[in-house]
């Protein structure tokens, strides 16, 4: 197992104990009680929006929060809520007992991110496979993560390594799937399903991104991006659609101006009764 490189799809071993030789395990003193992933079967279609949306959702209802921020080389959480890198803590006497600290946002999220690694923010991360996979594991065992009631965890796009990664290692209870219209999301958002199955995980639900534009001049709604399908494609999945965000160029100013913790979160207000249902559900 010394060698063994997480891609299962290439293994000729039987590897019938894997699940337990990838789990990653908190450190000591550290506490998480649910886990959820949010995914995207591709990229630009708004997932660490959802995920800030999520997390900060649950810290207004007075939970301890935290993101995981398992995009490494496309990491943006740390921007959308104006974390900076001199904000994250380490402690312990030694190498060997040290932990980093992850900061804490305006609004009481605590969040982990590669970007918080790097000297200047527009550094890119060019990693390997396995050492983002490697990482993420990282960032979850290797960070003290203090009395955490809902992790949230921002997934990269697709169904690669990461995905496999967190899936296989974290204790992830539940999906939430985000969507845009196109025709083609379809097709994708059937792939992200099936790979979610094949791990065992349930699917919460799905949330429609850039759904449409509402005129402020009008109040008419206008499908920029067409014909929104994920009623279908929820049907066909059986799953839920948890939501329906619009194009908001407020939201936007926000997110890039560091100030997601002022969402407007009532979009949410859905998936997070799922969640907390799903939660209690896993508690009794």
């Amino acid at each position: 197992m010394s060698t063994c490189s997480s891609d299962c799809s290439s293994c000729s071993s039987d590897c019938s104990s894997r699940q337990e030789d990838f789990t990653a395990h908190l450190a000591p003193g550290s506490s998480v009680k649910h886990v959820y992933a949010v995914m995207s079967g591709k990229g630009g279609v708004g997932k660490s929006l959802v995920t800030s949306m999520l997390a900060s959702a649950f810290a207004a209802q007075g939970h301890r929060t935290a993101i995981l921020d398992a995009d490494i080389t496309g990491p943006s959480i740390p921007r959308s809520f104006n974390i900076k890198r001199d904000e994250l803590m380490v402690t312990g006497e030694d190498d060997e007992t040290a932990l980093l600290v992850p900061p804490v946002s305006s609004n009481g999220v605590r969040i982990m991110s590669a970007n918080l690694l790097v000297e200047n923010e527009d550094d890119p991360i060019v990693w390997r496979g396995s050492l983002i996979a490697s990482a993420v594991k990282q960032f979850y065992s290797e960070v003290f993560w203090d009395d955490i009631e809902y992790m949230f965890v921002d997934m990269p796009p697709g169904t690669g390594d990461v995905p496999l990664t967190v899936f296989q290692s974290l204790p992830v209870e539940g999906i939430i799937m985000v969507t845009s219209p196109q025709e083609l999301v379809s097709m994708i958002v059937s792939k992200a399903v099936k790979m979610a199955k094949q791990m065992n995980i349930p699917v919460i639900g799905l949330v429609e991104n850039m759904s449409y534009f509402e005129c402020p001049d009008n109040g008419k709604k206008y499908n920029v991006f067409g014909e929104s399908h994920i009623d279908e494609i929820a049907a066909a999945e059986g799953i839920k659609v948890l939501a329906k965000l619009p194009i908001d160029p407020e939201t936007a100013k926000l997110v890039d101006s560091g100030r997601a913790s002022e969402i407007n979160l009532a979009p949410m207000d859905e998936a997070v009764k799922m969640i907390s249902a799903l939660a209690s559900f896993k508690k009794d």
